[in-house]
This record gives structure tokens, sequence and C-alpha cells, in this order.
């Protein structure tokens, strides 16, 4: 497979655009807790990490930019008194919270929730389709969640085709910088035998993909994800843009830790990147927390797997002597005189889900 990032596609929309997460929001959409089968045997305090992290997204400190309306998914009107009420005790500013009754499978809101685009001069969905990862048998409530929101909301939502079917798409597999540039992993898409998404799909089939759903004009291929990705090879468990010239590039120093060999053969396909103008992109390195396991499970624990809001950067962070390292590193960037305060999330319960703050989010913009 290349390794090479494509070359710049002229057959992009021009009137489609994925906007970058930094970009303003409208809100920030998450779904609530319901099925335990996420977090066998952690289940019980998962709703007061859920409150926390909308705590943090809805009550922003108004001197630095205010709060960000909060869209929450809820299987039933009982899940949503109990979820209102949870968010109460957690003083959570419910004024900055909408409930939509819509049932799930699951509760990764990144990988199946709508993939907000903006089209001509309003807001709207790329139809992707899903599947569970290509792994569970449980997702057609998921699948629909994206068509149920824009029925819902007012948007309209067009299915993206090639070669005569919708293509399967998680919004954790792909990264954009706004301006035409996606990174992504060969892991991810291209493995011809394991999670196969799109099957026969080729880099220029997802090029072409990407180009007609997403106005991408450039794609950057990496290899593979980190150890303990249930999702096979999600690049924002590891690589993540921080502005249009910027990305975050996870490091593990231990030679005898899996991640150090995937982690440094991204580098290297970094090396010889280019953004969508043909200049090169910067690269920072990011600390990885020590390997983090449960039940004999390693977990995809990364401080990559942030979340981008108007108002702050929410980090995960797992109790680790790198925890305030990658909290510097990471406030450093988002620093500035519009800059956004970097908030660490305890995340060691919440990875036993095998994703964390960014996998259950999906923003909205502002449009």
């Amino acid at each position: 497979m290349s390794a090479a990032p494509s070359a710049v596609r002229q057959d992009a929309r021009q009137d489609v655009r994925l906007p970058a997460e930094w970009e303003p929001h409208a809100a920030t959409w998450i779904t609530w807790p319901q099925n335990p089968r996420d977090w066998p045997g952690k289940f019980q305090p998962m709703p007061w990490a859920f409150a926390e992290i909308i705590r943090k997204i809805a009550n922003a400190d108004p001197s630095e930019g205010g709060g960000e309306r909060v869209r929450v998914l809820v299987g039933s009107a009982e899940v949503l008194h109990r979820a209102a009420g949870q968010l109460a005790k957690a003083h959570v500013d419910l004024s900055r919270v909408d409930f939509f009754v819509i049932p799930t499978d699951r509760g990764w809101m990144r990988d199946c929730g709508p993939c907000f685009i903006e089209k001509g001069e309003a807001l709207a969905i790329a139809g992707f389709g899903f599947d569970a990862w290509s792994k569970y048998p449980d997702f057609k409530l998921d699948a629909a969640v994206p068509r149920a929101i824009a029925g819902l909301m007012g948007f309209d939502i067009t299915p993206v085709m090639h070669q005569g079917r919708q293509v399967t798409l998680e919004g954790g597999a792909i990264d954009v910088n706004g301006r035409g540039t996606l990174v992504t992993t060969e892991e991810c898409c291209l493995d011809p035998s394991v999670q196969v998404r799109n099957p026969g799909f080729t880099h220029a089939d997802y090029e072409a993909a990407f180009a007609a759903g997403l106005g991408i004009t450039n794609t950057i291929w990496l290899g593979g994800g980190i150890a303990g990705d249930d999702t096979h090879g999600h690049v924002d468990d590891f690589c993540r843009f921080v502005n249009a010239r910027t990305l975050v590039l996870c490091e593990e120093p231990d030679p005898s830790d899996p991640n150090h060999a995937i982690l440094e053969e991204n580098r290297e396909r970094l090396e010889t990147a280019r953004l969508e103008d043909g200049g090169r992109p910067e690269v920072v390195r990011l600390p990885m927390p020590a390997p983090l396991y449960f039940d004999g499970l390693r977990l995809p624990a990364s401080y990559a797997n942030f979340l981008i809001t108007d108002a702050a950067v929410l980090v995960p962070t797992f109790n680790d002597v790198n925890d305030r390292l990658a909290l510097g590193i990471l406030s450093e960037l988002f620093s500035g005189k519009h800059g956004r305060p970097v908030v660490g999330i305890h995340a060691v319960d919440l990875v036993w889900g095998l994703g964390t703050i960014h996998c259950l989010t999906r923003q909205e913009p502002r449009g």
C-alpha cells in the first residue's frame, strides 16, 4: 500500500466543505449512556462521567467565550427524566441542554452520528453508512441516527455514494483541517480481510468519496492505528489537526511497546506529507500514557482523543505521569489571543468502553 499522500484532487465538489473542529459550533451532540455492554462491569459511574463532560461543554466561563449547547440523545422519556435529574445534580446548566428521544444501540456519537457539512450557504449532513465498525451485529438503530436528526432539525441529508453503493465511514476514521486536507489510515479503510467497511475500495475510491461527499482535495494516508483500538485503525486515537497547518502525533519511546513501531512509521509518513497547498504540515509529538489494561485487555488510552469546543479543549487523562506533559503541550498549541483553555477529564473508567471524549461526541458547526 502506498505511504504517500494523495495528489490534490481536481474533482472535489466546490459547494461542499467539512469544517474543522475548531471552527464555531452551533452545538455538540452526545448520546446518554444506556447500554451496560459498552462498559461491562463499569457501567455504574458512566452517567456521572458523561455529566462531567456535558457540564464542561455547557457551563464554560463566559469570560472564555461562553457555554455551548449540548444536544443529548436518549432512548426513551424515562431515560430523559433520569438523565435530566443526574445533570441537575451535577450542576449542569440545563438551559443549554436539548434532549432528543432517538433510540440507539450504543453511545459512540462520533462514529454513528451525523457528519455535518457546509453545502452552499446551508448546513447539511453527508449521509455515510454505519455498520458498527464491521464487527458487531447490532447497529440498525445507530445507523438510523443521522436521518432521524436530519428530520427533527430540518437538515438536508444526501447519501454519499460511490460505485453505486453508500460509502460506510465512521467519524473517528478521519480528521480534517477545514481547508481541504483529510488524514486517515490504511488499516481502517483498506484492510482487505479485517473489519472491511467497503469491500474492494482502493485509495482512489476513498479519495473520490471524500472529494464528492466532503469537498476534500488532499488525503494524507497513515498506516496503522494504536494497540487496543477496537475500531481497527481510527486516526482520532493518535493523530489530530490542531490548526490548519499543524498536527499532533502520539509517540511511544518504549521499543518493546507495539505502539512504538506503529507511531514511528506514521511519523515517517508525515515527514513526506503535503497539505492542500503543497506545503508541509508541522508535526508536534504528544506523549502516550503508560499502557492501561482492564480484565487483561489493552485499552486505547490516548491524549489525542480530545474534543475541541468553542470555549475549551477537553482532554482525557489517565492518572498518569504524562497527563501534565500532554496537557501542557496542548495548552501551548491552543493558546493565543483567542485561545481555549485545556481541561483534563478523568477517563480511566471511560476508556473501558474502548473510546473516550472525542469518540463520544460530534460537533455541529455554526454554518
